[in-house]
C-alpha cells in the first residue's frame, strides 16, 4: 500500500513547539485528521484536504483516517500535545485492532508531541522533577469511582500529580471533588499550579497552596500540577518557582 497514516503531535500551542518531524510529516500529506480546533491550526495549501470532527467521534475519526490510506492517501491525524497522551493514537490503534485485515498493512508512525503538562511544569519551574503520575480527570470514558482511587493511591504513594480535563462545564462538581479527596488525603498545604492556555497568548500561572485552591481555578484548558511533599516554592523578584526535590 502506498498510502500511510502519521499521528502526530502538535504541542501544547505555541507552533514554536511544533517539531520539524511533524512539520516535515503535515508538508507531506494530502489529508490531515482531528478534532476541529486543532485542524485549525494546520495552515490550507493546495494539494491537502482538511478533516475536522467533534471530539467524542475518535474511533470514527481514526477509521476514516485508515481508509483513506488504505486508498493511498497520506494521512496526518493531529492531536495538541503528545498524541499518546489522552489523545489520538490509543483510538487509532483501537480502530486498527478492530477493523478489517488489510489495515494492518498500512505504515504507520506515531510522531511525539511537547505536552501541555511539560509545557507547565517547565513555565512554573521543576514541579516533576521527582516521581510523578497523570491522571485524567474527566469521566467519560471510565467510571467516577476509579478516577477517586487512583486519586487517594497516589496522594498515598506521595507522587507529584499532573490532571488533565479538571473541570468542563458539563462537569463542574467533579474537580470540587477531587480537591475535596486531596485535601483529606495529603493533609498539608502543598502547593498546586493552575496553568491556563501555557505557550499560548492566553496563558496565565497561578501557585496556591492545596488549602487555597478553588475549583474555579480550572477550566478545561487549565492543567494542574499538584505537587508532593517534596515540592518548594521558592519566591524570587520575577516571581515564584515551583520545583520538587530529587530525593525523599
Amino acid at each position: 500500500m502506498s498510502g500511510w497514516v502519521v499521528v502526530a503531535g502538535l504541542g501544547p500551542g505555541d507552533e514554536a513547539l511544533v517539531t520539524p518531524e511533524v512539520r516535515a510529516a503535515l508538508e507531506q500529506a494530502t489529508d490531515v485528521v482531528g478534532y476541529i480546533p486543532y485542524v485549525a491550526r494546520v495552515a490550507p495549501r493546495a494539494g491537502l484536504t482538511l478533516h475536522s470532527s467533534d471530539n467524542r467521534v475518535e474511533l470514527e475519526r481514526a477509521a476514516h483516517a485508515l481508509d483513506m490510506a488504505a486508498d493511498g492517501k497520506r494521512v496526518v491525524v493531529v492531536s495538541s500535545g503528545d498524541p499518546g497522551v489522552f489523545a489520538m493514537a490509543s483510538a487509532l490503534f483501537e480502530a486498527l485492532e478492530a477493523g478489517p485485515e488489510h489495515w494492518r498493512a498500512l505504515e504507520i508512525r506515531v510522531l511525539p508531541g511537547i505536552t501541555a503538562m511539560l509545557a507547565a511544569a517547565a513555565r512554573a519551574g521543576a514541579p516533576l522533577g521527582h516521581d510523578f503520575c497523570v491522571i485524567n480527570l474527566s469521566d467519560n470514558l471510565k467510571p467516577w469511582a476509579l478516577i477517586e482511587k487512583r486519586l487517594r493511591l497516589a496522594a498515598e504513594g506521595d507522587f507529584a500529580m499532573a490532571f488533565y480535563n479538571p473541570r468542563s462545564k458539563s462537569r463542574p462538581e467533579g474537580f470540587a471533588r477531587a480537591l475535596d479527596i486531596l485535601r483529606d488525603a495529603c493533609g498539608d498545604a502543598r502547593p498546586v499550579l493552575f496553568a491556563r492556555a501555557v505557550t499560548t497568548p492566553q496563558e496565565d500561572l497561578r501557585i496556591v497552596p492545596l488549602t487555597d485552591a478553588r475549583p474555579e481555578m480550572a477550566d478545561m484548558r487549565t492543567m494542574v500540577i499538584v505537587g508532593s511533599s517534596l515540592t518548594r516554592v521558592i519566591e524570587t523578584p520575577r516571581g515564584p518557582i515551583l520545583y520538587t526535590l530529587r530525593s525523599a
